[in-house]
């Protein structure tokens, strides 16, 4: 059985990029943000995106200093549990 190292290097290049496609759609910001009180236009929004991206992260400050509003949370903060709700499949005591 030969080997063909061309193809097995196009191979593996190809691999590693796609994984790096995927980690990077994963990594990135879903948060949806508006002005409240103000009009405002997709290119406003994508300049001042921009311009509070840095090294990849967006700066939430800089996003608020400029008037916008996050309307949906970060993913992190979406599963926040009530303290005070019951575990799953459990009633109250009697």
């Amino acid at each position: 059985m030969r080997y063909n190292a061309a193809q097995m290097l196009r191979n593996v290049a190809l691999s590693v990029l796609g994984l790096a496609v995927v980690s990077a759609g994963c990594g990135s910001d879903q948060r949806e943000w508006m002005k409240v009180d103000q009009k405002y236009t997709t290119e406003e929004f994508r300049r001042d995106f921009a311009q509070c991206t840095v090294k990849g992260l967006l700066d939430e400050e800089c996003m608020k200093a400029r008037g916008w509003v996050a309307v949906t949370p970060p993913k992190a903060e979406q599963k926040k549990e009530d303290p005070l709700s019951q575990p799953a499949g459990r009633g109250p005591r009697r």
